[in-house]
């Protein structure tokens, strides 16, 4: 599944930004309101083409990771000369960093990707270090019975064109991983589907 996924993001990462552009109005303001409390040394999982570069604050130590070496061909464009931020080729779900590494993990639409989105929290909780913090901007699947319905059915077709499940429950997935519900905070964004989630990992 890895392998399929990862070759169709491979295979649309051209075109990528411009596939997304109509949602982009929305998502740069929230992509900013995700940022701003990023801080020191901060890994972003699924970094993509690289949307959320230009929001950081100036003084963070980024690094950024995806499993499409496409993609981050492209987010590579975009940093240009900046010598704060590092791009890797990396699988989210086996991260080749050492235990509390960061300060602030980052996600914003990737735990729709993650072929195995438990094992992928588990590897941010691991590399965070203690009183760090995890900062994700996520689609999920709605709570609304009609809605989350429709969105189950529809999801075959997002997952085959470029492997997007648009129908992930991302917020039990974090339970599984072993957070705690009181040191997670959740804003609604758009209905209860695109969500502002922050964990305080360790305290």
């Amino acid at each position: 599944m890895k392998n399929k996924i990862q070759k169709r993001y491979n295979r649309i990462a051209r075109v990528y930004d411009i596939l997304e552009s109509p949602m982009e109005m929305k998502f740069s303001k929230w992509r900013k309101e995700l940022l701003k409390e990023a801080e020191g040394q901060t890994l972003e999982v699924g970094i993509g083409t690289g949307k959320n570069i230009p929001y950081y604050p100036a003084d963070v130590e980024l690094t950024g990771i995806d499993f499409s070496e496409r993609m981050i061909e492209i987010a590579g464009k975009k940093v240009k000369d900046n010598h704060n931020v590092q791009l890797k080729v990396m699988n989210a779900e086996k991260l080749d960093f050492e235990d509390d590494a960061f300060d602030t993990v980052v996600t914003s639409c990737v735990y729709c990707s993650v072929p195995d989105p438990v094992q992928g929290l588990k590897e941010m909780k691991r590399v965070c270090k203690p009183n760090g913090r995890i900062l994700m901007l996520e689609h999920v699947r709605s709570n609304h019975k009609t809605i989350g319905k429709v969105m189950d059915i529809l999801n075959p077709i997002p997952l085959y064109i470029y492997g997007a499940n648009i129908n992930r429950r991302t917020y039990d997935n974090i339970l599984k991983a072993g957070f705690e519900p009181d040191n997670i905070s959740i804003r609604h964004l758009w209905y209860d589907i695109v969500k502002l989630i922050k964990i305080k990992w360790g305290m």
